[in-house]
């Protein structure tokens, strides 16, 4: 099942086009999750559709973790050494975008990051590592865009408010429920510039997997129907190249993960 949303309500994705979700599951796509899922399955036509008009699969979620360094590649351009548990930082639900739009550059330097995104779909407290898949009902495409001289200027870095300009966090192009992967542990990533690679790797690399990861945070928070994991990115961002290199207007980012979806993104400098 591949659920967006489309001029603001969700929608089913199939090879036909898009099919409106039933009134009774659209209201809280998490509540009904099995429904809808079962629904899914005998769905049939669907209408052509704009995959530009496809909004942030999850419009609103009440909270968005992030973790760095989580793939040893990454970890070692970065210079640091492997972390012993999850780094985690958030980035705010304003900076949430479809997966097909222009986004602002503020004054900066700002990176890509392509990530693996968990989808939570059920309440969950103090997950064992071996249930952490559990309250995972999709996995989605993130970009964890970044302006790095605000990220890295403080002593602590503060990594969350440059991380969460607009258009920062896009996500899509639609939540793709468990089912549809043969091994949601082990997807490939893939991040173009321009036509060129710039990122590329496999979830099986993380240090910390998904059920990990749904462990140590729900050790700390509740996590909530809607919640949204950004995993972590690969080695291959812009700011540990020589020369450094950082995203300008006009660019296309285009963000891959298999059997997950595509999302694909232009840059235009913030007008004051």
């Amino acid at each position: 099942m591949r659920i967006a949303q489309l001029a603001g309500r969700p929608v089913l994705l199939t090879d036909s086009g898009a099919v409106d979700v039933p009134a009774e599951y659209a209201g809280d796509l998490f509540a009904r999750w099995d429904d809808l899922l079962d629904w899914s399955r005998g769905a049939t036509g669907g209408r052509p559709y704009d995959e530009g008009e496809l909004e942030a699969p999850v419009p609103a979620p009440r909270q968005i973790f992030a973790v760095a360094l989580n793939y040893r590649p990454h970890t070692a351009e970065a210079g640091y050494e492997e972390p012993d548990a999850p780094l985690v930082f958030t980035k705010f639900p304003t900076c949430l975008t479809g997966p097909r739009t222009t986004v602002d550059l503020p004054n900066g330097h700002v990176d890509w990051e392509v990530e693996l995104v968990a989808v939570i779909g059920r309440e969950a407290r103090r997950v064992p590592v071996e249930k952490g898949w559990e309250p995972v009902v999709a996995l989605t495409v993130g970009q964890d865009l970044s302006e790095r001289i605000a990220q890295l200027a403080g002593r602590p870095a503060q990594f969350s408010l440059a991380k969460s300009h607009p258009g920062f966090g896009p996500v899509g192009p639609a939540l793709v429920s468990l089912d549809e992967l043969d091994d949601p542990d082990d997807l490939e990533l893939t991040c173009e510039l321009n036509g060129e690679t710039v990122q590329h790797d496999r979830t099986a690399g993380m240090i910390f997997p998904v059920p990990q990861l749904v462990a140590h945070l729900s050790e700390f928070c509740t996590l909530l129907p809607g919640d949204l994991i950004f995993t972590g990115t690969p080695a291959g961002v812009g700011n540990r190249r020589v020369p450094q290199r950082f995203l300008t207007p006009d660019d296309e980012l285009v963000s891959r993960i298999g059997g997950v979806g595509e999302m694909r993104h232009r840059f235009r400098r913030a007008t004051p």
